[in-house]
């Protein structure tokens, strides 16, 4: 089975994770992945933490100590968005549709391929390899658990090649996720006025995404932060508001709010007075300034992707991007805002995992380029925008790197991967265990 036909049958087994509804991604595909390696010939075990599962194998013996990493969960779909079925690949024009081809089923499919090559070839070193099923939602119960199993069983890697990146390029610097939760009480008065009724679609005019790191403030239109200036601009109170919310992470790609505008001649409407301000807030929480601990070619990335109205209480969830681990560091920040606004609301932060950060200079980084060239490419070494399962072993002093394949609409409708290029792929991680072996 080649590569392609591989991915075909991971995107037909669908691994959604969706918190917000509670849907995780099952047992199904993990075991499918389990099955293809033993049938292979590799050993395969499946490690199970809180309903999550993660697919794990260690071959050869001695060091270096080499670890492949990807995910097979995915985000969730907005079907009346796509253009194709997400959960069967369609191929059109050398192009492969579908929920996962980029992310990032087509690193599990090209890794288990070059496996599958590379399983006698293993014999004076160790190679892991393990694909969970969590990191979609943080990657505790995957490569959190899988990193203190290797620590406890004396396997920590010398090197981690995290497939979880994207065009062809080695993947250096991430920068640390947070969630953040605001919960406003409600607080309904009657106003006389006359009501508007407004939606505000996403705008993405460059890259074509819906996941949150990916937004450029400048660049591109969230809107929620629409609505929230539009309110600001014509000073209206707030009924409702409504939208394409799916999670944390992801974009709503519209969102639907009733105003209320004064007019003593106007009709006796009910208003929202605390969701009023809390959409009035969200143009400064999205511009608060965060200390961060080293750099990013991005800096800080603040986005309000979620909303819903919970048992009298208003629930705005929000995701930050910074290179900092510091969860004091956004708890100062957000508060010196919410004061500033006058707005009380509870807020939650949850974060600080880890970030990447491998330097250019280092033995992974140098051999990952020399075998990309090689292979007739030119790449580079990046930094990405999203956060991935690599933060669980970067802090530790290992040297990491993300790397993926052509592709794009990561996290959004029609998501793809270029397919030639996870040809490409699998000949890559063929080829960096034998060479790393030989520089270590």
């Amino acid at each position: 089975m080649n590569v392609v036909e591989l991915l075909s049958q991971l995107i037909e087994i669908r691994s959604v994770n969706d918190p917000i509804k509670g849907i995780k991604p099952g047992v199904d595909c993990a075991k499918y992945i389990r099955d293809y390696l033993v049938s292979n010939g590799l050993p395969a075990d499946i490690i199970r933490s809180n309903g999550y599962y993660t697919v794990y194998g260690v071959i050869g013996k001695g060091r270096p100590i080499i670890m492949f990493m990807a995910h097979y969960d995915t985000v969730p779909v907005i079907l009346e968005e796509w253009s194709y079925d997400p959960f069967k690949l369609t191929i059109i024009n050398g192009k492969g549709f579908g929920r996962g081809s980029a992310d990032d089923k087509g690193n599990v499919a090209a890794i288990l391929v070059a496996l599958s090559k590379l399983k006698d070839k293993v014999k004076d070193f160790t190679l892991i390899y393990a694909f969970t099923g969590d990191e979609e939602v943080g990657g505790a119960d995957g490569a959190g658990v899988l990193r203190d199993k290797l620590l406890k069983e004396g396997l920590k890697p010398d090197y981690v090649i995290n497939g979880d990146g994207q065009g062809l390029n080695v993947v250096i610097r991430r920068r640390c996720i947070f969630r953040v939760d605001l919960r406003v009480k409600e607080s309904k008065v009657r106003v006389k006025g006359r009501k508007i009724v407004k939606k505000f679609k996403i705008r993405t005019p460059v890259v074509e995404t819906r996941h949150a790191a990916y937004f450029i403030p400048g660049i591109d239109t969230h809107p929620l932060l629409e609505a929230s200036y539009y309110q600001r601009a014509n000073n209206l109170y707030v009924s409702s508001i409504r939208g394409a919310f799916i999670k944390t992470n992801v974009l709503p790609s519209w969102v639907e709010v009733e105003f209320v505008e004064e007019d003593p001649n106007g009709d006796e409407l009910e208003v929202d007075v605390a969701l009023t301000k809390l959409l009035e807030s969200l143009i400064p929480i999205v511009r608060c300034p965060i200390r961060t601990e080293l750099f990013s070619e991005y800096g800080v990335t603040i986005t309000p992707n979620y909303y819903l109205y919970d048992n009298g209480e208003h629930v705005l969830r929000i995701d930050i991007r910074a290179m900092t681990t510091n969860i004091k560091h956004i708890e100062d920040a957000l508060k010196h805002v919410l004061k500033n606004m006058e707005l009380n609301a509870y807020l939650n932060v949850k974060g600080g995992t880890g970030y990447l950060y491998t330097p250019k200079e280092s033995k992974l980084v140098k051999t990952a380029l020399t075998i990309l060239k090689e292979l007739g490419l030119k790449p580079k070494t990046i930094e990405l925008l999203g956060a991935s399962d690599s933060r669980y072993f970067s802090p530790l002093g290992i040297e990491c790197i993300d790397i993926g394949p052509i592709g794009g609409n990561i996290h959004g409708p029609n998501e793809y991967v270029e397919l030639w290029s996870l040809h490409k792929l699998t000949e890559f991680y063929e080829k960096i265990p034998i060479a790393l072996r030989k520089v270590h």
